[in-house]
């Protein structure tokens, strides 16, 4: 154990500047004068994503590990359970590795259906990501692995994630965006906070004191580690005020010289620092211990992964055609039946242990296709791949691909009845939904979605998931379609109309509402009855079939409380539902709209597309974006097989990333292959200032070496 405070009064204060460094990626500092050990964290948050080799030009290779079903799956379950599970499984992952904290779980709200990440966040309700956060930090916590809930605040969208202002009322923010975060905080105590990119109200997340302070600790007694996204630091001293405690990834000299300056001169109060410190090291000191490497039973996390992704997948539509039976003669279509997609594209991309398609069930239970002139019935896999969704960039369209939606048309002009499997992690236009007879939604099911499928569709197991998000009928009718993603500036004019309380309070259709899902048998509730604080209501299976209901309670047309229940035919059940509390402040509604920055001359802050204004610039970002171009040409050159896609998907991720970043981000993310004064040349050279850029290449940033590097 370690003596915290007498550890303060004797680090040195170049020694607790590098504490609240992270370096090499993924580590924290040591300190072995005084016997502080590093800490190990990695990615998350739907499994382990524990990186192997150099990072220097981009993504990674990683640890084998198992690919759970992401976010926008287990939401679906309505069942906290499934999450809890999943994090006590990559909790022995995480052991076996050798890592202390996983980064996550995402618990921002899909404010829109086109943000590129949506995959990895639960759902439009506060209430139900705080439910299924809670449940995995839990899960993960309770096997000796820390967490860090992700991504603090109102990180809603990806194209300007990097330097985006979300201009929001304080009423907006406290109401939705927040209370996911306040919910896993004060119920699960999570180890860590990860700050966003963005700025609030023009304030930088990790220099935000109102958010990383006065609400976080201060109300709602958060006492972990506030740690940024990776390269999410601007002004290191201003952060530290605010309360952002460690710098990730680090081995940034510039924000150690800023720090040790700060401390010389006084604008920086050694108490300051040493609060940070003192955060690091009760964190350091309960889970930096040693790795636990027994043996994982691989494969019974694979089965967890498949009892997870069925109890998750949402029947949309059913006329019938489900399940299907072995003696159906099927015709099988879709690239996604063979090359089902299973996770999100970006630091979430996980090395499956293992990875069991559609086809390959299919095969292991003797099911194959036959001629469309001889089947009864045609199943087609469909869904978005990683070019049409990914982390670092936002969705064009709310479209499946055109090819894809060329062969629907195709099939149902057939006259057969056409089963829809559909795979992705957000909603898509459906304009041909009258033709379709059954709708599967599987989301990303994971590395044993294949599993999952198979069991669903021919009725070993009975669809119970429920929509955590509203499927719009058509991208206009989403209230943000207008203005999302659209410039640095995100405006949340729509106030807390997001999702089902802005179409139940305007009337508007919707293709799927939020909460809906379909089953193989039929269920009978009776209307809610308060009962003293709680609410009561009954549920029974009027069916054939064993299946899961979900009762939902709406109060004054918000989601303030659920519950699954398991029901055999005939069987009931009340269940009692002990409503969430609402906060009783009446807080400011007031929305500042910003003015829109300049675009030239470039700065720090400028997106990297902004590079190519000028011919300097535009050599300097054709330079920058030749290094993803090179690892997707030496990707395309492998043989067909899972390091092929998973090098491929890299590099066009590492390319999306380059060009939404800004110089400063590249900068604090690169450490020493890109210090601060390169990204100061950058921007001066971009600008046509010729010997200021290279004055600024000239000029070294001096610190002390590391502590671990000292002798």
């Amino acid at each position: 154990m370690l003596h915290i405070e007498k550890l303060i009064a004797e680090m040195t204060a170049e020694e607790k500047a590098a504490l609240v460094s992270g370096t090499d990626f993924m580590y924290t500092n040591p300190i072995p004068r005084l016997g502080i050990p590093s800490l190990c964290m990695a990615d998350g948050p739907h499994g382990l994503r524990k990186q192997i080799g150099s990072v220097k030009n981009g993504m990674p290779q990683s640890e084998p590990a198992t690919a759970f079903p992401t976010a926008a799956a287990t939401a679906s379950s309505w069942n906290p359970e499934n999450t809890r599970k999943m994090g006590a499984a990559i909790a022995e992952e995480c052991r076996h590795y050798g890592v202390h904290t996983l980064l996550g779980p995402g618990v921002n709200l899909k404010r829109n259906p086109l943000c590129g990440r949506n995959f990895e966040y639960f759902s439009e309700d506060p209430l139900l990501a705080g439910v299924m956060g809670t449940a995995e930090v839990e899960g993960v916590q309770s096997g000796g692995v820390g967490v860090s809930v992700k991504h603090f605040a109102l990180n809603n969208s990806e194209n300007y994630r990097f330097m985006g202002n979300s201009a929001a009322s304080e009423k907006t923010m406290r109401e939705l965006y927040l209370r996911p975060f306040e919910y896993i905080v004060k119920a699960a105590k999570p180890a860590t906070v990860m700050c966003a990119y963005n700025q609030i109200n023009g304030v930088f997340c990790s220099e935000n004191k109102w958010l990383l302070t006065d609400v976080l600790r201060r109300e709602w007694g958060f006492d972990g580690v506030v740690m940024t996204d990776w390269g999410a630091i601007h002004d290191r001293v201003a952060s530290l005020k605010a309360g952002l405690d460690l710098e990730m990834p680090g081995d940034t000299a510039i924000c150690r010289r800023w720090i040790l300056d700060g401390i010389a001169d006084g604008s920086l109060p050694m108490e300051k620092l040493d609060a940070a410190c003192r955060n690091i090291l009760r964190w350091v000191d309960k889970y930096a211990k040693r790795a636990d490497k027994t043996p994982i039973d691989w494969e019974a996390h694979h089965r967890l992964a498949a009892e997870i992704a069925a109890d998750s997948a949402v029947l949309l539509k059913n006329d019938g055609v489900l399940p299907l039976t072995e003696k159906d003669r099927l015709h099988i279509c879709g690239k996604l039946f063979e090359n089902m997609r299973y996770q999100g594209a970006g630091s979430s991309m996980i090395n499956p242990a293992r990875l069991t398609t559609p086809k390959d069930a299919f095969a292991a239970h003797g099911i194959h296709s036959c001629s469309l002139s001889d089947c009864d019935k045609i199943l087609y896999f469909a869904g978005l791949t990683d070019e049409y969704e990914s982390e670092g960039c936002d969705r064009e369209n709310m479209k499946l691909p055109e090819e894809q939606l060329r062969e629907i048309e195709t099939i149902c002009g057939s006259g057969k009845p056409v089963v829809l499997i559909l795979f992705g992690g957000s909603p898509v236009e459906l304009p041909f939904m009258d033709h379709i007879s059954a709708i599967l939604n599987m989301y990303l099911p994971g590395q044993n979605g294949g599993t999952a499928t198979y069991q669903l569709l021919f009725g070993e197991k009975n669809p119970s998931g429920k929509l955590a998000e509203t499927w719009p009928i058509r991208y206009e009718d989403v209230p943000s379609h207008k203005t999302f993603g659209k410039g640095v500036n995100e405006v949340y004019a729509e106030g807390c109309e997001i999702g089902y309380r802005y179409y139940n309070k305007h009337g508007l259709p919707v293709r799927f509402p939020f909460g809906f899902g379909l089953s193989y048998t039929s269920f009978a509730k009776t209307g809610w009855t308060k009962d003293g604080e709680r609410w009561t209501q009954t549920i029974t299976n009027t069916g054939d079939r064993y299946g899961a209901e979900v009762a939902q309670l709406y109060l004054d047309g918000e989601l303030r409380g659920f519950q699954k229940v398991w029901l055999a035919p005939g069987e009931s059940a009340t269940v009692a539902i002990l409503p969430e509390p609402v906060d009783p402040n009446d807080y400011p509604d007031t929305l500042t709209i910003p003015d829109e920055p300049k675009k030239y001359p470039v700065t720090l802050e400028s997106r990297f597309t902004d590079l190519r204004q000028s011919f300097l610039g535009r050599i300097l970002y054709n330079a920058v974006l030749r290094v993803a171009v090179k690892q997707a040409k030496a990707a395309e050159k492998l043989p067909d097989g899972p390091e092929k896609e998973n090098r491929r998907k890299n590099a066009q991720f590492l390319k999306r990333i380059l060009q939404s970043n800004s110089l400063r981000s590249m900068s604090m993310t690169a450490g020493k292959s890109m210090p601060y004064n390169y990204a100061q040349g950058f921007a001066e050279l971009t600008n046509g200032h010729l010997l200021r850029g290279v004055g600024c290449f000239l000029r070294k940033i001096k610190v002390p070496a590391l502590p671990k590097d000292q002798k």
